[in-house]
């Protein structure tokens, strides 16, 4: 049977309801026709403010001139190979990453997912150390493949079986709400020192990584504290155990900076892309050192899926790269996010809902808060569709922990008037919204 493209809305929703399996929840009430920069524009043809970038990946815009160049050129040329076969894109995107790192951080490897990334760096980093438990902050999300969901405390767990032997979880620092306090503020420190006590205590002296996000983005948000990062890096090297950075949606100068540990000024034993690599398209990776990389060749390192090194999103994300520089993105969105934190501030200090403004660059978050300072995920949910029903699209983190979080991530070519105009349809929403 050949599938309608002119389907009733009526046809369409029986249809999706019939066939569709629900991975995350319900379906955005809305018929997606097309997108373009940042907008989406749904089947009654009302455009729609897209401050996720979709699924927080589309840096570029959607349909970036660029990147539709790209595709349209390659596809008709080079799009998939055997695995272990190399082209130039791959080679060159590899190059250009390698270069757009400090050392020693030079050897790449090019997959799919953020899932697969995390997953392949977790693999490498047992293998590299012989240890296998690998310790994660407890407002994170890696992926939900075995050992990236493992490593995930913001993922249901609860149903699917016995986890990864050897996690850890350690808390996150929440400057917002926080565990340990010193001087009415949250005491990182004695936190992360603390911590490590329980992870001592747990381990079978078999530490192998601590993997984490910048920001952790699911995890409401949540920037980490100055010093934090260079404290647990030493942490790890006390132990013999790899950092590893997950910056999917951090990655490649939604923060200000091209990546954001340039920010702490620690460098990873081992970096993992994914969302704003590919802009919108799955190309994922995997940066490490020359040492470790050797070191993990010669005890046989083994982690080949269907799409490795796949020339097509590799083209894609070497014009990513190529866009970036050119265009001086970093610093673009840098500029764009004083602008955006300017905006959430003034509506924090008009709507006492917003309990909290956070986050760095063009990935910023509030937290909404009832008059006792919990969590209001209700309200939250209701600024969400108020949002939408105006014509914008954010996102509440759907994770009970973190559910009264609205995550803000434009793409970063988005213009000055659209980001006023998003701010503008928020303010409006908080107002309308029943508390």
């Amino acid at each position: 049977m050949t599938a309608s493209t002119s389907l009733s809305p009526e046809t369409f929703w029986l249809q999706a309801e019939r066939h569709l399996i629900r991975y995350a929840g319900g379906f955005v009430p809305a018929i997606i026709e097309r997108a373009n920069g940042s907008y989406v524009y749904d089947s009654t043809g009302r455009a729609i403010l897209d401050f996720t970038s979709g699924q927080m990946s589309s840096l570029l815009g959607h349909c970036h001139p660029a990147i539709v160049a790209t595709v349209q050129r390659c596809i008709a040329r080079l799009d998939h190979l055997f695995s272990p076969m190399l082209s130039r894109p791959v080679v060159e995107l590899a190059a250009s990453l390698a270069d757009s790192l400090p050392d020693p951080l030079s050897k790449v490897l090019l997959l799919s997912t953020g899932g697969e990334s995390n997953e392949a760096a977790i693999r490498m980093a047992k293998l590299y150390t012989g240890g296998h438990e690998v310790v994660a902050l407890s407002r994170s999300y890696h992926g939900v493949t075995q050992g990236s969901a493992a490593a995930s405390y913001m993922v249901p767990r609860r149903g699917y079986g016995p986890t990864m032997p050897g996690s850890i979880v350690i808390p996150a620092p929440d400057a917002f709400r926080p565990i340990v306090v010193r001087d009415g503020v949250l005491d990182w420190q004695t936190q992360l020192d603390d911590a490590f006590q329980m992870v001592d205590a747990q381990s079978v002296g078999s530490l192998a990584a601590c993997i984490l996000e910048p920001i952790l983005s699911v995890g409401g948000m949540i920037e980490l504290p100055p010093g934090y990062l260079a404290a647990l890096k030493r942490k790890c090297e006390e132990r013999g155990m790899l950092l590893i950075l997950d910056e999917a949606q951090t990655g490649l100068c939604r923060t200000g900076d091209w990546y954001a540990f340039q920010h702490d000024g620690v460098v990873p034993d081992i970096l993992t892309l994914s969302k704003t690599l590919g802009a919108g398209l799955p190309l994922s990776a995997v940066v490490t050192s020359e040492e470790i990389e050797q070191r993990c060749h010669e005890l046989g390192f083994y982690f080949l899926t269907t799409h490795t090194s796949d020339p097509l999103p590799a083209a894609v994300g070497q014009t990513v790269i190529q866009t970036l520089r050119e265009g001086e993105m970093d610093k673009v969105a840098r500029r764009l996010g004083e602008r955006l934190r300017a905006g959430l501030t003034e509506l924090r200090e008009r709507h006492p809902a917003i309990g909290d403004v956070r986050g760095r660059g063009l990935l910023q978050a509030i937290e909404l808060v009832g008059e006792d300072g919990t969590p209001a995920s209700d309200y939250g949910a209701a600024v969400t569709q108020a949002c939408f029903e105006r014509g914008l699209h954010v996102n509440i983190v759907q994770m009970r922990s973190a559910s009264s979080v609205l995550r803000i991530a434009p793409p970063i070519t988005v213009a000055t008037e659209e980001l006023d105009k998003g701010l503008a349809i928020l303010d409006e929403a908080l107002s309308v919204s029943p508390m």
